[in-house]
């Protein structure tokens, strides 16, 4: 009897080792980077894209100040210069460009190129969120804004260990963060998103061996089901509750 109830231990226990190791890895071929990406990643950089909005500004006096919109074909259109060159830049890129290319009409020019609206990029959460989506980043925007956008997380979720998926090279690169950390006024890991990130909130451990738990015994309560079903049924043939002479 002893060694019977052993054997099920080991049978019950064996997926949920397995289902924690596989949930506690790092996905194969991603890169664990724990840094924080806004220094040790320079292209974490905001570059523009349509249909993006920019407001230019020049300086000194007469100041021009100017509202515009990165078209289609990347390109925006401002007095005196013409078309400009826009996606893919970032927003001090196009300022310098701006810059030179105004020079010739207004001496010492000063730009600033501020984005006023972010349509051109999208990051997407899945995991331990209530709402698991996809949206544009408005502007620049954090790991926690994004976190609050969906609600917050679940207890069931690991807040120590998210991770950003983000493309580098054709490479994916993971870093970690902490939202328990963040919370706490550590904001080390409350990493600036750039578009194409996936946030992935991973489940804890105490729901992660609840699952695996739940899964494993899903045969044995399915079998125990089926068994109590085929046995009210003997019961009601037995009683005529299956009788078709009944009125």
């Amino acid at each position: 009897m002893i060694e019977r109830v052993h054997a099920m231990t080991i049978s019950v226990h064996t997926p949920v080792v397995a289902a924690l190791l596989l949930a506690l890895a790092p996905s194969p071929g991603c890169r664990a980077t724990y840094g924080n990406p806004t220094v040790s990643d320079p292209t974490t950089v905001y570059r523009v894209g349509p249909p993006d909005s920019l407001l230019i500004t020049v300086l000194p006096e007469p100041l021009i100040s100017r509202s515009v919109m990165v078209r289609p074909d990347g390109m925006i259109s401002f007095d005196l210069v013409g078309d400009v060159p826009a996606a893919g830049r970032t927003p001090t890129e196009i300022a310098k460009d701006v810059e030179q290319r105004i020079a010739r009409y207004k001496r010492d020019a000063s730009v600033t190129v501020f984005l006023a609206g972010s349509a051109s990029t999208t990051v997407t959460i899945l995991g331990e969120v209530p709402r698991q989506t996809t949206f544009p980043l408005p502007r620049e925007t954090r790991l926690i804004e994004v976190i609050g956008a969906v609600g917050g997380w679940r207890p069931s979720a690991a807040a120590s260990r998210i991770r950003i998926i983000r493309t580098k090279g054709g490479e994916p690169e993971v870093f970690g963060a902490n939202l328990d950390a963040i919370i706490r006024g550590d904001m080390r890991t409350n990493h600036l998103l750039r578009g194409g990130d996936i946030i992935y909130v991973p489940m804890n451990i105490s729901a992660a061996i609840g699952r695996a738990v739940a899964k494993a015994l899903s045969p044995v309560t399915a079998l125990f089901s089926l068994g109590r079903a085929g046995n009210q049924a003997a019961v009601m043939v037995q009683g005529g509750g299956f009788s078709g002479n009944q009125p």
